[in-house]
């Protein structure tokens, strides 16, 4: 007798479920899937003891008929696909036809559903995936799945579930993933007895954010708007015109698709010890896709430590055929055909929104973003000039670069750090961007100044300030008053406090200078008076020879001089030689480390930073009125003025709501 046999179907069926029922979670992920494809508008999620109990989903769409009911818990049947070809464009959450068999396999099941076709519903009672009962029942319209005592036939998959509230946590997750992708539905979540989650239609997403994470995450957040792009698909030797005429001719395929992105994401102070704030859809479907992901942390490379994450809310729209849903069970990750192009597509539209909106940090609320004109460039020689005339503080600093300007909790009995507020000598009128007074007036508020009305105490009324209207731009208006501990520069703006690190100010300035003259080919170098020998390991040796030419194009005239040596000649006239030796061998375990996970870009840009970072003015560094000035308008003139390239803060702001606020006064 043979050894091979096939499997019974209530075996099947249960190997498809541990492929499809993950969890509680993956239940509720496929029906309510079933519930949207329907065109439910209404959705209502129970649970129970975190989805071991009970879970049922309650939906006011178009329902099944009598036939169909029963036809669905048969491996493999679905109204949603005809032929294979219907595989190439799949635009339904639902297709595969083992979500219901599955669930049914390894829980007992309670359908209850009817059609607007047929005057009286149908309630299928299944157990294990044995059939018990089929009856006619006057139903609404509608369908309600109840799923109870999940895996009770399965023991061994039930001791692999995690607590109840963790298991609980998984189905919000899940449940407010869909809420996001679908701000014109309802949906509602009860846990037991509380009601979890319950959001109304709405007309924008970004009510439907403040709906569900409240109005201080909506302001921390930068929308996209509809960013589109068109793939060309046609040869390359064939002129775009020529393959549309061709086309509009022949429409056989389309020359083009389109890709839409729209969404939200983080500010890059706004950071995540993990993924779990980021949200993907494609096509309307939650996904956790590598290309994706990589493309937004790509994105905020140089904007945010390593480390972190944002927050996101990504929609992703294109044609059903440029994207295969069907290469996993649980339809959670994708295949796009053109993955290089959507990869470039979204990282590049993040890059640029943050570019654009140029969001600022602040101590308390994020505030509003608006945007002014620049100031004029002071060049770097300059700078180094006024550096020469000025002779560094004798204090000194424990931390040679503070990682963050918030203080830390006091040690009892320790001494407190004596922070000094050291003034500008003398400024001059030049320097005199005062924000503009504070007006007492009984009539209507001027418009564009801050105002009051004084009631019997003298406080400020909440409607006589205005909402803090600020960009990093203003940098340049800024009025410098001194240092803390000659790190930190403090200035004041038309709205509030602003506080300034001017070391990572300084390499951002210089980051953009050198990134600039690196793609112009015009940076510069300096000679050396006598070659620096540098000795390397055997695979330092192999990297370097893998990137001496970018080694090159950034100002560094190297050769290799003998065996697991190197010879410097020249270097970029920012590095001091004092720092050519470590840059060089941070360049080099950059390059050994991750050169192999990570783009030619990324490693220009890491190139780039290092200089800059070796560059810039230290911390500990007494600055006058006039050098804080130019940094402070340098500043505001880059690119990206509110992360330096390794992703830290440069400027904090302190807004005059919130100082009023702090001092009671509002």
């Amino acid at each position: 007798m043979g050894r091979i046999r096939i499997l019974p179907d209530q075996v099947a069926n249960k190997i498809a479920a541990g492929e499809v029922v993950e969890r509680p979670a993956s239940v509720v992920k496929e029906l309510l899937e079933n519930s949207l494809d329907a065109g439910a508008t209404e959705l209502r999620v129970e649970v129970e003891s975190g989805g071991r109990r009970l879970i049922r989903i309650v939906d006011d769409g178009c329902g099944m008929l009598r036939d169909d009911a029963l036809l669905a818990f048969e491996r493999h049947a679905t109204s949603k696909l005809r032929d294979v070809k219907d595989l190439l464009s799949i635009s339904t959450l639902g297709f595969r036809g083992e979500a219901l068999p599955s669930i049914a396999s390894v829980s007992r099941l309670l359908l209850e559903t009817r059609s607007a076709e047929e005057t009286t519903g149908t309630r299928i009672e299944i157990a294990g995936g044995k059939m018990l009962r089929c009856e006619e029942a006057a139903l609404g319209g509608g369908t309600v799945i109840a799923v109870r005592d999940l895996f009770y036939n399965v023991p061994a998959r039930k001791k692999f579930l995690r607590t109840e509230q963790t298991e609980l946590a998984h189905i919000a997750s899940l449940v407010t993933h869909y809420s996001l992708a679908h701000p014109e539905k309802t949906f509602q979540l009860i846990g037991g007895a509380t009601e979890l989650l319950y959001v109304t239609p709405v007309a924008t997403l970004a009510e439907r954010v403040f709906q569900v994470f409240g109005g201080r995450t909506l302001e921390d957040l930068v929308e996209i708007g509809d960013r589109e792009k068109d793939l060309f698909l046609a040869q390359p030797s064939v002129p775009p015109a020529q393959a549309i005429a061709d086309y509009r001719a022949e429409p056989d395929e389309p020359p083009t698709r389109r890709f839409r992105l729209s969404g939200f994401f983080s500010r890059p102070q706004v950071q995540k010890s993990n993924r779990n704030s980021v949200f993907i859809f494609v096509n309307g479907r939650l996904i956790r896709d590598r290309l994706l992901l990589h493309a937004l942390s790509s994105a905020y490379h140089n904007l945010m430590p390593p480390a972190a994450y944002p927050f996101a809310l990504l929609f992703l729209a294109c044609d059903a055929e440029e994207v295969d849903v069907n290469v996993h069970p649980s339809k959670t990750e994708v295949r796009f055909r053109h993955g290089s192009f959507v990869h470039d597509f979204v990282r590049d539209t993040i890059r640029e929104r943050l570019m654009e909106s140029r969001p600022a940090p602040s101590f308390v609320a994020a505030t509003r973003i608006s945007t002014e004109q620049p100031a004029a460039r002071l060049p770097y020689s300059e700078f180094s000039q006024m550096m020469e005339d000025q002779a560094p503080d004798a204090v000194s600093l424990v931390e040679t670069e503070p990682a963050s300007i918030a203080p830390s909790a006091p040690v009892e009995g320790a001494p407190l750090p004596e922070f000094t507020l050291r003034p500008t000598a003398g400024p001059s009128p030049r320097l005199d961007f005062s924000a503009p007074p504070i007006e007492v007036a009984p009539g209507p508020r001027p418009s564009g100044k801050l105002s009051r009305r004084l009631d019997a105490h003298g406080e400020f009324p909440p409607e006589a300030v205005p909402p803090p209207e600020f960009s990093l731009s203003v940098l340049s208006d800024l009025r410098p008053l001194g240092q803390i501990h000659e790190s930190f520069i403090v200035a004041a703006g038309r709205d509030g406090l602003w506080i300034v690190d001017q070391h990572v100010a300084h390499e951002r300035i210089l980051f953009e200078q050198v990134l600039k003259q690196r793609a112009a080919g015009a940076v510069e170098t300096q000679r050396l008076l006598m070659p620096i020998i540098l000795t390397v390991t055997a695979e330092q040796q192999i990297d370097y020879a893998r990137i001496a030419d970018e080694l090159r194009a950034s100002g560094f005239e190297t050769e290799p001089f003998g065996n697991r040596t190197i010879a410097v000649k020249s270097a970029p006239a920012a590095v001091g030689p004092a720092d050519l030796e470590q840059i060089l061998f941070e360049i080099l375990e950059i390059a050994e480390g991750e050169m192999r996970q990570r783009s030619l870009d990324d490693l220009r840009r890491e190139i780039c930073a290092g200089i800059a970072c070796r560059a810039a003015i230290k911390i500990n560094t007494r600055l006058d009125a006039a050098k804080m000035e130019w940094l402070l308008r340098a500043l505001s003139e880059t690119d990206c003025p509110m992360s330096c390239p390794h992703g830290r803060p440069i400027a904090m702001h302190y807004s005059t709501r919130e100082i009023l606020k702090a001092f009671h006064r509002i």
